[in-house]
């Protein structure tokens, strides 16, 4: 039966958390405002996973018509820094968003203080004197309640004065915590009166010495989100069981404000969905630190590292990230994702803005015996098949070529169709060359020199180009071409999910860190040719430019290339490589 209904008119697919923005805009909650908010904390560089969580809590705010705040968590001045804040700030540009304000969690202490101090006049909060491991015992088990603290009663008053005390500079920390009392008896852990305040006594990077008591997460997460308006507070699915103690705060909060009627309306609503895991990758802000000090990798934007801006160096485009984020969705339930279907969007999008030249990576010399000696001639090729609107360039053609060596057999198989001895075989953009003979080492027996002669009249473009030949092969001049640095790359890790196998290490060996990592990263991760050759034309690109090199996969151009000294990053192959 054929089907009426127009590409316009098909019906608009939308994944879970679409639809529940959509229902809630349409039933006026929040006055039909829609604001979210993307809450990194600055103690290290984003990843792919992060990517996920952007393109969500922008893509939703963008959709809608809505708005997102970028906010810093930086309630930790232990483990952040300024150089994170930028770094940040540049990846989320790059994937293409913008935010509506930059606001930071310490924008918020003195009334997250404030609010703390009306928690204990108002008898839900208490400062407690026990220490961690009284505390992790009293609280008891998922299956049996906990007990209540000794201080749990202690006069208001006390607890007023040890709470400034805590920020005064002169209590060493773990000494005192403030904790919100609830219910020790909760079969939710996080309601067996959590900690919500610590002393840290460190100076902050943003507030200076004004702090030496910090907010925990949870006090601070869903207030901030309620002082700035945010309706929709998206985050992944290990936050589901805190969202019962981000409404309770929410709460509280609006009683303090004077704002408890109507509880229901004019809040944040907390939805959570699946994070971004990849198979053979690690995403743990504070693990890829470990492995960029330790020098396994060369720091956070390494094209091995799973980073945002380690993505980039690679080659990935943001149109690949976010075509890859689309194409695995929303879920409420968590899985490992292959690897190969991010590589399998990277390598659509590239085949699509890649501009193509010619590079060879393992080179063999073929001379064309009867091309004269000293000519040249200048050859056009198209940038990009794709979008030709791109334009060309030219590449040399001389009598002295290089080739890969993998392109020639001296004893070819029945399904060997490039060059031969007694083969034809026709040069990209150039001519048909007949293989006549090679040279070879007397003693390893490696080809040295091929020998081949071409035909005038085959050239490409010209009526004798018609001739069918069985096998092209790209190639270049060797005095028209520049020496490259090639870095190829492949997984950093060797088993398929290294978290959990370097847990088990770890629980099995008694060791942490990087003694627990070394057993499963890959000594072959970063592979340096230094034997490479490239058209001089593309020595000269500037850093990150997309490339395909013809015949072999797509690169582009690292940072560190200069024209006396170009280097390409490996990216992704022209086809999947069953045998990675």
């Amino acid at each position: 039966m054929c089907s009426t209904e127009t590409t316009s008119e098909k019906k608009e697919t939308l994944n879970f958390i679409e639809q529940i923005v959509k229902k809630d805009l349409s039933d006026g909650l929040n006055q039909g405002r829609l604001q979210t908010r993307f809450p990194p904390e600055p103690n290290g560089y984003l990843h792919i996973g992060h990517a996920k969580a952007i393109a969500m809590d922008f893509g939703v705010a963008q959709k809608y018509g809505g708005v997102c705040y970028l906010r810093m968590d930086d309630t930790n001045p232990q483990k952040e820094d300024t150089e994170y804040v930028e770094a940040i700030k540049n990846d989320i540009e790059w994937l293409g968003f913008k935010w509506g304000k930059l606001v930071y969690a310490s924008d918020y202490f003195q009334e997250l203080w404030d609010f703390a101090v009306w928690c204990i006049k108002t008898g839900k909060a208490y400062v407690d004197e026990q220490t961690s491991e009284e505390i992790a015992v009293q609280k008891g088990t998922p299956t049996t309640p906990g007990q209540n603290s000794p201080y749990r009663d202690r006069p208001i008053e006390e607890s007023l004065a040890l709470f400034n005390e805590m920020n005064s500079g002169n209590m060493e920390p773990g000494k005192a915590i403030l904790r919100a009392k609830i219910d020790m008896s909760s079969s939710n852990m996080h309601f067996r009166d959590p900690i919500i305040y610590r002393v840290l006594n460190l100076p902050h990077w943003r507030t200076g010495n004004k702090w030496n008591a910090y907010p925990m997460y949870d006090f601070a997460h869903g207030q901030s989100d309620y002082l700035e308006g945010v309706t929709h507070s998206i985050c992944t699915l290990e936050f589901v069981p805190h969202r019962d103690l981000y409404n309770l705060f929410v709460d509280w909060m609006k009683e303090w404000k004077g704002e408890a009627e109507n509880l229901g309306d004019n809040r944040p609503r907390q939805y959570e969905f699946n994070k971004l895991n990849l198979n053979y990758t690690l995403m743990s802000k504070r693990n890829l630190l470990i492995l960029t000090k330790e020098g396994i990798v060369n720091g956070w934007d390494d094209p091995r590292m799973p980073t945002i801006c380690g993505i980039r160096r690679r080659g990935y485009s943001p149109e690949s990230i976010l075509r890859f984020i689309d194409s695995i969705g929303y879920t409420t339930f968590d899985a490992l994702n292959d690897m190969k279907l991010m590589e399998a969007a990277a390598r659509t999008d590239l085949n699509e803005r890649a501009t193509r030249i010619s590079a060879v990576l393992d080179p063999v010399k073929v001379i064309i015996t009867n091309y004269p000696e000293g000519k040249s001639e200048e050859l056009e090729v198209i940038n990009n098949p794709e979008r030709p609107e791109e334009g060309s360039h030219t590449i040399t053609f001389s009598r002295e070529l290089w080739i890969e060596r993998d392109d020639f057999k001296a004893e070819p198989d029945k399904k060997f169709f490039r060059m031969y001895p007694g083969k034809e075989t026709r040069l990209k953009s150039a001519y048909i060359v007949n293989c006549t003979g090679y040279k070879a080492n007397a003693e390893t027996g490696e080809v040295e020199e091929i020998y081949c002669t071409y035909d005038a009249d085959s050239k490409a473009g010209t009526p004798g180009a018609n001739r069918k030949v069985k096998g092209t092969i790209h190639w270049l001049s060797c005095s028209h071409c520049v020496p490259a640095e090639v870095r190829n790359y492949e997984c950093l890790w060797t088993c398929e999910n290294p978290r959990d196998a370097i847990k088990q290490y770890e629980k099995e060996n008694g060791v942490r860190g990087i003694d627990a990592m070394r057993p499963f990263l890959n000594p072959n991760s970063l592979r340096v040719n230094t034997n490479a050759f490239v058209e001089e034309w593309a020595a000269h690109l500037p850093a990150l430019t997309y490339l395909q090199f013809q015949r072999i996969g797509y690169f582009n151009v690292d940072p560190d290339s200069t024209p006396q000294h170009p280097v390409f990053n490996s990216t992704v192959g022209l086809k999947d490589s069953k045998g990675k």
